[in-house]
């Protein structure tokens, strides 16, 4: 499954655990998260107030 921005962040820590750390570094709590479920790595950037760019280079995501 490739993961991109659009991508629910359950789909990012089910294909990419790694990016818990990730996440963590940036205040993101979403591992315990029930939105995780159904929040795209979009949309939390968004609600983190986190550059969407920053977050998907930081997790080793290149957009297509």
């Amino acid at each position: 499954m490739e993961i991109t921005a659009d991508s629910t962040i359950y789909d990012l820590l089910k294909a990419k655990p790694e990016s818990a750390e990730v996440l963590f570094k940036f205040g993101m709590g979403c591992v315990g998260c029930a939105i995780a479920r159904g929040e795209t790595i979009r949309e939390a950037a968004m609600v983190h107030g986190i550059p969407l760019e920053e977050l998907m280079a930081a997790l080793g995501i290149k957009e297509a």
